[in-house]
């Protein structure tokens, strides 16, 4: 007897379906980062927080004035784990002291980073979030059965190039989906 291997999510995107009642996650579209048998980690890429770059610059260094082009760059909130902690997804193009190479992508977690693109020379594009979503091992799953996420393949210009109002429905889109469409009650045929 053959045995399936299991088939992991990995450089996916998940897109809150319209009935996704937790409010950490209503509305979102999440990069998965890493999904294997001992759980899934992902970055929210739709939901800045208020703050801008030059904000983070000011806490780390605050003798420092932070370049202009810093306080146009927004910070997400990544998800409900860890949210004093910094993520940033970049491609990879460039590599920093903590930086975990994703194939095109690259996430970095040491504050060079932010230093980089402060003052022009980080990755070409870049998402920088605080916290991250996280799943136990078999809770992803366990989730998708229940209908409460669609996946698509990630999608670097909706990562990096669109508004972040935009990114659910576009990435929805590249599944024929309008979420618009769909009615926000579940449940299985």
């Amino acid at each position: 007897m053959k045995h399936a291997s299991p088939s992991y999510l990995t450089h996916q995107l998940l897109i809150a379906m319209p009935h996704m009642a937790d409010p950490n996650f209503a509305q979102t579209v999440i990069y998965l980062v890493e999904h294997n048998a001992q759980g899934a980690m992902g970055l929210t890429i739709n939901r800045p927080n208020g703050l801008s770059l030059a904000d983070v610059l000011e806490q780390l260094r605050p003798d420092d004035t932070p370049p202009i082009s810093s306080h146009g760059q927004p910070i997400y909130i990544g998800g409900p784990v860890q949210t004093d902690r910094g993520f940033v997804l970049h491609t990879a193009d460039v590599q920093f002291q903590a930086t975990l190479q994703l194939g095109e992508l690259a996430l970095s977690t040491s504050q060079d980073v932010l230093f980089a693109i402060a003052d022009g020379s980080g990755p070409k594009k870049s998402l920088i979030c605080l916290g991250y979503a996280g799943w136990e091992a078999g809770q992803l799953e366990a989730e998708l059965v229940d209908n409460a996420w669609l996946t698509c393949p990630a999608d670097q210009q909706i990562l990096f190039d669109l508004p972040h109002d935009q990114r659910l429905s576009a990435a929805a889109a590249r599944l024929g989906i309008n979420l618009s469409l769909l009615t926000s009650q579940s449940g299985h045929a």
